[in-house]
């Protein structure tokens, strides 16, 4: 039960656990250094490489078990065009070159164009890279990470970080995305079978 070491601690102090984590994981490291070159606009790396990150600290597993990519949100509304935001996705191509793992690069000021024609229903119209972050189909998945104007790491976590630290997938009823949370759940428990995942 060593993995659940930090479950139901006060959320300061899962916070640091958390970031020294990150801060210490040698796949982390060495993307957000290069994320941060890169310099986008209101960025946040989100999600699973983060959660993912945490369960294999706390398993023994290695870094980058079970991870498939790492998802780099943005926030630019300036220019709203498929074609902008495919420029700055070739833009960063160069920049996560050689990384172990491949970089998906996304607007989330576009998001509400989009998201009606993939999943089948409306999303609302994000002002922030923070925001879209609450409106992922897990609460334990709503964690993002970048760089502060001071150098430090900071962190995004609408829903706290007892999910996360207690190995357990919650769903966010905010919007109907239980084939997500489920599927994600499925995955999850056969790279980790220590999570339990709560029924939508």
């Amino acid at each position: 039960m060593d993995h659940l070491r930090y479950s139901g601690l006060p959320f300061e102090e899962q916070r640091a656990a958390f970031l020294d984590i990150v801060a210490t994981d040698p796949l982390l490291v060495k993307t957000l250094a290069r994320v941060r070159a890169l310099a986008l606009p209101d960025w946040l790396v989100v999600s699973g490489a983060l959660y993912n990150s945490i369960w294999n600290h706390l398993t023994g597993k290695p870094s980058g078990y079970g991870i498939k990519d790492v998802d780099l949100f943005y926030f630019d509304d300036a220019d709203l065009s498929y074609e902008a935001e495919d420029t700055v996705i070739r833009r960063a191509a160069p920049h996560f070159e050689r990384l172990p793992l491949p970089v998906e690069v996304r607007n989330q000021a576009r998001v509400h164009l989009w998201y009606p024609q993939k999943f089948g229903q409306e999303c609302p119209r994000y002002m922030s890279s923070s925001e879209s972050v609450g409106y992922f189909a897990s609460k334990t998945h709503a964690v993002g990470v970048r760089f502060g104007g001071d150098g430090q790491l900071e962190l995004v976590a609408p829903f706290g970080l007892d999910d996360v630290f207690s190995f357990r997938i919650t769903p966010n009823r905010v919007m109907d995305n239980r084939r997500t949370h489920e599927a994600k759940g499925t995955r999850a428990r056969e790279c980790w079978p220590e999570i339990s995942v709560v029924p939508w």
